[in-house]
């Protein structure tokens, strides 16, 4: 596993426990615990830390995207692994320009077969192919072989 994956796993249990902790406090001193399990020097931690970071201070942006793109479904009812993940990728969607579209979707993907249910990963995949729509990520990556 890629230490990237290794890192967006690890954000997504960061902010799965924020979201069971409630609003409650300082969301750095909640995590306090968490994050000193791992050797903050580490590549995978501060990549962690950086997309919880982001997810934190555009939650309310990203949230909108999740529940326009989301049919039928309320952001509350939706499982904490799933809008979770959803969070962590539409982050990645908007602010992280060096990752393309596709290995974006792909990870989530493979991260709600692994920590989702049954329905998790095509549920996700809709999500986000949405939101990459509504974004015009869509458009932007250039085919591997095709001109520059």
């Amino acid at each position: 596993m890629g230490s990237r994956r290794e890192g967006r796993e690890l954000a997504l249990q960061a902010l799965y426990q924020l979201d069971l902790t409630g609003e409650e406090g300082d969301p750095a001193d909640r995590l306090a615990g968490f994050w000193s399990q791992f050797d903050e020097k580490h590549e995978v931690q501060r990549f962690a830390r950086e997309l919880v970071e982001g997810v934190r201070a555009n939650r309310a942006r990203i949230d909108e995207l999740i529940a326009a793109s989301a049919e039928h479904w309320r952001l509350p009812r939706l499982s904490r692994v799933d809008l979770n993940l959803l969070r962590l990728a539409t982050f990645e969607l908007l602010s992280c320009r060096d990752i393309p579209m596709s290995v974006t979707l792909n990870e989530a993907i493979e991260i709600a077969r692994r920590f989702g249910s049954e329905d998790s990963p095509t549920f996700v995949n809709g999500v986000l192919d949405h939101i990459a729509g509504v974004l015009g990520a869509k458009g932007e990556e250039k085919p591997k072989d095709g001109p520059e």
